[in-house]
C-alpha cells in the first residue's frame, strides 16, 4: 500500500488513469449483476428505442439494451487484453532472456525467426491468421498474441544483453552460480519494470485490435457482447439511433486513454533516470531568493572571499 500511495503522489495522471481502469475491471468481473438486462435479450417492442428509465442507454436495432451490452463487452475486451497481453509478456519475455543470455547460436535462430514475424506487416498478419482461425475470443488472442510478442522480444533481449555484462552477475558467475540460479535472480528482476511498462502500453493497442476484429466480423462471433461488434452494428443507424455507437465509442476512447496514461506514468515511475527528486514544501518556492551567505558562508554579501585577520 504505501509503494501505491507513492505512486499516487508521484504520479497524479496515473493515479487517476488507475481509478478508471479498476471501474472497468469491476464492472467487468460484476457483469452479470449489476447489468440491468440480460445482453442478448431482445425487446421486440423497444427496437431502436431512445434512453429512458428502463432503457438508461437505449436498444439496438434487435432491440437489446446498450448499457447491458456495453457492460458484457468491457469484459469480453478485458479477456482478451489480459490474456494476449499475459501470452505475449510470457513468451516473449522468455525468447528475449534465452536469446540474449546465451547468444551465439540459439541467438541466431530465434531472433531470425522473430524478424521474419516482423517483417509481415502487423495487420496483414493479424487478418490473416484471424481468417484462417475462425472468428472466436480464443482465435482473436492467438493471432494477437502472434503479432505482439516480438515486441516483448525485443525489449526482454536488449535488457538481457546489457544485464548480462554487468559486476554483479559475473561475481554470480564467479561464486558458482548456475545459470537458473541468475537469470530468476539477477535478470528477470532487472528487467520486469521495462516489459511490465510495455505491457500496459500495449493492453491499450490489444483492445483496439479486438474491437478491430469484432468490427470486421473475424473477432468475438455474434452474438457475443464486444465494443467492436457494438460499434459494428451500430454504424447502419449512426443518423437514426446514435446512442448505438456513441456508447461502445466513448468507452473504448477511455479505456484506451486510460492504459495509456497509466503506462506513461508507469514508466516515469520506475525508470531511475525519469525519476524526480522530491521537495519539501520550503524548496518549491523557487522564486524567493537566498542571500550569498546562505549557501556559501566563505563568502560575504559582495561576493568576496572573506579575509582571515
Amino acid at each position: 500500500m504505501s509503494a501505491l500511495r507513492q505512486f499516487a503522489r508521484a504520479q497524479r495522471l496515473g493515479a487517476i488513469a488507475l481509478v478508471l481502469i479498476t471501474v472497468f475491471v469491476l464492472a467487468a468481473l460484476l457483469a452479470p449483476w449489476i447489468a440491468p438486462h440480460d445482453p442478448l435479450e431482445q425487446f421486440r417492442r423497444d427496437i431502436l428505442a431512445e434512453p429512458s428509465a428502463e432503457f438508461p442507454l437505449g436498444t439496438d436495432d434487435l432491440g437489446r439494451d446498450v448499457l447491458s451490452r456495453a457492460i458484457h463487452g468491457a469484459r469480453t475486451s478485458l479477456l482478451v487484453g489480459v490474456a494476449t497481453t499475459a501470452a505475449s509478456l510470457v513468451l516473449g519475455t522468455a525468447i528475449g532472456v534465452v536469446s540474449g543470455y546465451f547468444g551465439r547460436a540459439v541467438d541466431v535462430v530465434l531472433q531470425r525467426v522473430m524478424d521474419a514475424v516482423q517483417a509481415v506487416p502487423g495487420i496483414v498478419l493479424l487478418l490473416f491468421i484471424a481468417v484462417v482461425l475462425g472468428p472466436s475470443v480464443r482465435n482473436t488472442v492467438i493471432a494477437l498474441t502472434v503479432v505482439i510478442t516480438p515486441s516483448f522480444n525485443r525489449i526482454a533481449r536488449g535488457e538481457t544483453l546489457r544485464i548480462r555484462e554487468e559486476r554483479y552477475v559475473e561475481a554470480a558467475r564467479a561464486t558458482g552460480a548456475g545459470v537458473p540460479r541468475i537469470l530468476v535472480r539477477h535478470v528477470l528482476p532487472n528487467l520486469l519494470a521495462s516489459v511490465l511498462t510495455l505491457g500496459s502500453l500495449i493492453f491499450a493497442g490489444v483492445i483496439i485490435a479486438e474491437s478491430a476484429l469484432s468490427f470486421l466480423g473475424i473477432g468475438a462471433p455474434p452474438p457475443t457482447p464486444s465494443w467492436g461488434a457494438m460499434l459494428s452494428e451500430g454504424v447502419r443507424y449512426v443518423e437514426r439511433a446514435p446512442w448505438i455507437i456513441l456508447v461502445p465509442a466513448v468507452l473504448l476512447s477511455l479505456a484506451v486513454f486510460s492504459f495509456n496514461l497509466l503506462g506513461d506514468a508507469l514508466r516515469d515511475h520506475l525508470d531511475p533516470r525519469l525519476q524526480r527528486p522530491v521537495v519539501d514544501g520550503a524548496a518549491r518556492r523557487w522564486w524567493k531568493g537566498r542571500p550569498p551567505a546562505a549557501l556559501a558562508p566563505s563568502l560575504d554579501r559582495h561576493g568576496l572571499a572573506r579575509q582571515d585577520d
